[in-house]
């Protein structure tokens, strides 16, 4: 291990976090909303503006990329001949692919791996439950570390994994929206751009944008270009270790058209990500091109990126011209129009970025992984802009309030 990495592996979570009172956590999203607060952070200081008149802060030119994925009606429940409450929330696909828009076409039987609320009241047999004449029987198969394997199958045929998700499934809200998934999440905790279905997460930095806002944005000049990214359940994964550099990254699926590639290899004024998602997309873009662009030759069906790999380039790296174009040459040899690959980056004080100028987000938990993400992105100033969020009633986490954040100046 480099110094370099070890220093940055060795950074104690406790010193990013912060006392977020539980009544400052949205519950609710606002409506319309775009009507939400917009905490401006540029060259360490602070304005405070509403998420609608983004597109007058955004520079003209600019190129504004969004996550299009679509959050999947993932929490399952069941309940058992007792009475006894069995809820299975569908975490990714295991066979008969492992793709996750592929798995959601997927005809019966299908297995995910699942996290199982009430697991000890469920030792045997098979679940079942009804929804319209059709019948879903869910099935345990083996525990594995990070979850139960769990077998899906249904009557009738002719219906897809998220066909039957989408009427019988509901919104997987995150754990700190203490309450059940009302009728208003199907709508309020989806993206107005959401197309592509395989998230069990918003990027809830986009439940911002109205296609109002939308529309304004184009008109002043800044184009808007989409990734996707498949949010899974890690995104909430806890950091338990005392330093960062023991915690262990979740891995997620992406894709982006090669057209964008090529757009972003060219382009020069300010990129602006929208969430912490497309951030990892668009940076994982460029360190798996910068394997390429040092001559190695992945497999096009096993793009990865693992966690540190970033922090293990020593020497000058080269311009995100140059790795993108290398990207580019190896998708046209493959004859690819997209990318598409899993990421496992850590974003943490200390990260290089190649790519990102602005990013667009929402007020983040103490101690997470995407707190992180913001230090290094705007540095020791996150500190001042969480301090002066809570002092002027901001709205924190998912529902909450936005961000825009200016890259620190090295």
């Amino acid at each position: 291990m480099s110094s370099e990495l070890h220093a940055i592996s060795g950074i104690n979570v406790r010193d990013y976090t912060y006392e977020l009172p539980p009544e400052r956590i949205a519950y609710y999203p606002l409506e319309p909303r775009d009507s939400s607060g917009l905490l401006v952070m540029q060259n360490g200081h602070i304005h405070d503006a509403i998420f609608r008149d983004i597109h007058n802060i955004i520079e003209p030119g600019s190129l504004l990329v969004m996550n299009n994925t679509k959050v999947v009606q993932a929490r399952l429940e069941f309940f058992k001949s007792t009475g006894a409450r069995i809820e299975i929330f569908c975490l990714e696909p295991l066979t008969p692919v492992r793709d996750i828009q592929l798995a959601l076409a997927c005809k019966s039987p299908v297995r995910w791996l699942c996290l199982v609320g009430n697991l000890k009241k469920w030792k045997s047999g098979v679940l079942s439950m009804q929804f319209k004449g059709q019948t879903l029987e869910a099935k345990m198969i083996e525990q594995q570390s990070d979850g139960m394997v769990i077998e899906f199958s249904w009557s009738d045929g002719a219906l897809s994994f998220a066909e039957l998700l989408d009427h019988m499934g509901k919104m997987p809200l995150p754990p700190y929206i203490s309450r059940a998934a009302e009728k208003s999440d199907r709508i309020g905790y989806q993206t107005v751009f959401a197309m592509r279905e395989g998230s069990v997460a918003a990027p809830t930095a986009g439940l911002h944008f109205s296609p109002q806002l939308l529309d304004s944005i184009k008109g002043k000049g800044i184009a808007g270009e989409y990734v996707t990214l498949h949010v899974g359940a890690g995104t909430f994964k806890p950091v338990t270790t005392e330093t960062i550099g023991e915690h262990h990254m979740h891995q997620e699926q992406f894709s982006v058209e090669c057209s964008l590639i090529e757009r972003l290899s060219e382009h020069e004024k300010p990129l602006v990500c929208v969430g912490t998602t497309s951030m990892r997309t668009l940076e994982s873009l460029y360190w798996i091109g910068l394997q390429i662009y040092n001559g190695e030759k992945p497999d096009a069906e096993k793009l990865h990126l693992s966690q540190w790999a970033p922090y293990q380039q020593q020497g000058r790296l080269p311009g995100k011209r140059e790795v993108l174009k290398s990207l580019l040459q190896w998708a046209k040899a493959h004859e690819l129009k997209q990318v598409k690959g899993e990421t496992s980056l850590i974003i943490v004080p200390g990260y290089s970025f190649q790519l990102v100028d602005v990013l667009v987000t929402n007020f983040h938990q103490p101690g997470s992984t995407l707190l992180l993400l913001v230090a290094a992105f705007v540095g020791d100033d996150w500190k001042k802009v969480y301090q002066h969020a809570l002092l002027h009633d901001y709205r924190f986490l998912s529902y909450g309030d936005g961000c825009l954040f200016y890259r620190k100046q090295s």
